[in-house]
């Protein structure tokens, strides 16, 4: 049995406007951060943990 040919032109697809894209993973990453900067700054200006802060534990 012989192979099916392969396409020789890669189509030209839009980036998704949602779900994992590069943007949506980029904006996350930065996020992430903010948020743990924030925990630290947190932290630091508390003298306490951040579930402690919290009233967690």
């Amino acid at each position: 049995m012989s192979q099916p040919p392969k396409p020789s032109v890669t189509p030209n697809l839009s980036e998704p406007k949602f779900g994992f894209n590069e943007y949506a993973e980029r904006l996350n990453g930065r996020a992430a951060m903010v948020g743990f900067v924030a925990a630290l700054a947190i932290e630091y200006l508390s003298g306490q943990g951040l579930l402690a802060w919290l009233g967690l534990i």
